[in-house]
C-alpha cells in the first residue's frame, strides 16, 4: 500500500542573524511570498494531513502572517538548539503512530515530489528514520553522512568532529527526516546536550536509533541546490533565479 499521509513539523523558529534585517527570516520573501510560504505549499502538496510550525523569535508576527493558513503553532522559548525545538511539538505528536516529516522555514526551493519520494523510500525499505541526503560540489561545513556496507548510516558527524577521512565525503546531510512518530517522540527523550553550544541537536537521533537496532536509512536526492537553506540575502536573490 502507498504511505503518503504525514504530518509535517517545520521548524521556522531562528532569528536569521545573518540576514542583516529584524525581520523573521522565515518572512524574508522571493517574488513577493515569504520563505515559509513555500514550505507550507509543498507540505500540502506532498500530502501532510497535519501541519506544525515552531516558532520562536518574533512568533507573533509568523503567526499573524499564516494565520489562516490552517497550521497549528507551537512556541519555542528558548531556543536550545533542533532537537528541543521538534520536541517542543510533544503534544500535537502524542498518540500519533503515523509518520512525521521534519522540514525547515528557510529551505524554499523543496519539491513535493522529493517530500513523496523520500517517503516512499522510507516505506520501502522498512526504516525507523530516513534522512534527506544530497552530494554537493564542496561539502566544508555540512554534517557527512557516514554509512555502513550495506547503506545504512551509522552516524552523522560535523565538520568540526570529522576525521581527514569522514571530511572528504561528499554527501551531507540535509536536516530533512521522515521518521515514525513513536520513535521520534521515544528519541528526543534520549537526546542530551553535552556539546560546546549546551544544545539539543536533532541529529542524536540517528545515533539513538543505531543504539537501538532501528534502521537509519539515506535517501539521495540528486537537486543539491533544493534543499540548501537560505541563510544571507544573496542566497536569497539565488533562490530567487533558481525558482525563474
Amino acid at each position: 500500500m502507498r504511505e503518503n499521509k504525514f504530518y509535517a513539523l517545520i521548524l521556522a523558529a531562528g532569528k536569521g542573524t545573518r540576514m542583516k534585517s529584524d525581520l523573521p527570516k522565515v518572512l524574508h520573501e522571493i517574488k513577493g511570498k515569504p520563505l515559509l510560504g513555500y514550505v507550507l505549499d509543498t507540505a500540502k502538496a506532498a500530502g501532510a494531513k497535519k501541519i506544525i510550525v515552531i516558532v520562536g523569535h518574533q512568533a507573533q508576527k509568523v503567526n499573524a502572517r499564516f494565520s489562516d493558513n490552517g497550521c497549528v503553532f507551537v512556541l519555542q522559548e528558548p531556543q536550545l538548539g533542533t532537537g528541543h525545538a521538534v520536541l517542543q511539538a510533544k503534544k500535537e505528536l502524542y498518540n500519533y503512530n503515523g509518520l512525521t516529516i521534519i522540514l525547515y522555514g528557510d529551505v524554499p526551493l523543496l519539491k513535493p515530489e522529493t517530500v513523496d519520494n523520500l517517503i516512499q523510500e522510507h516505506v520501502k525499505t522498512d526504516s525507523c528514520l530516513t534522512v534527506l541526503t544530497t552530494i554537493v560540489p564542496d561539502a566544508h561545513g555540512y554534517g557527512r553522512i557516514v554509512k555502513d556496507k550495506k547503506g545504512n548510516i551509522e552516524k552523522i558527524v560535523e565538520q568540526l568532529d570529522a576525521t581527514e577521512d569522514e571530511k572528504k565525503i561528499s554527501e551531507i546531510n540535509t536536516g530533512i527526516y521522515c521518521v515514525n512518530t513513536p520513535f521520534l517522540l521515544s528519541a528526543l527523550e534520549k537526546i542530551e546536550n553535552k556539546n560546546n553550544k549546551q544544545e539539543y541537536y536533532l541529529t542524536d537521533i540517528v545515533e539513538i536509533a543505531r543504539r537501538e537496532r532501528c534502521k537509519a536509512h539515506a535517501y539521495v536526492t540528486k537537486d543539491y541546490i533544493e534543499v540548501m537553506g537560505i541563510n544571507t540575502t544573496d542566497e536569497l536573490i539565488r533562490a530567487g533565479k533558481y525558482l525563474k
